[in-house]
């Protein structure tokens, strides 16, 4: 597992280069998301995680973090080959990357 910036997914998602998955709840998705993503919360990917992609690496996505890189670590373990957690999350994005995304 690596942790990369939002700025650097916004490179990898620029050229398609990644999968994104978001953990985050419904909920939280209402408030804010990117478009593509792959919504799995954290809870149901030991059950759902066969449902993700081989074929490029996955960027996992949460508010801030941490729930990004314990997915990212579970899939580390279930033999996905390159993930990488996004460090702040959807936050950090928001801030960084895409002003008009809201913060909650």
């Amino acid at each position: 597992m690596q942790t990369i910036s939002a700025s650097t997914l916004k490179s990898l998602l620029d050229d398609a280069r990644v999968h994104l998955l978001d953990v985050r709840l419904a909920e939280e998705l209402e408030e804010a998301a990117l478009d593509g993503a792959l919504n799995i919360p954290l809870h149901e990917l030991p059950a759902r995680h066969a449902e993700l992609p081989r074929d490029k690496p996955i960027a996992v996505l949460c508010h801030h973090g941490v729930r990004s890189e314990t997915a990212a670590r579970f899939l580390d373990k279930a033999g996905f080959a390159d993930t990488l957690s996004v460090e702040g999350g959807i936050d950090a994005y928001s801030l960084t990357v895409d002003l008009a995304l809201p913060r909650y």
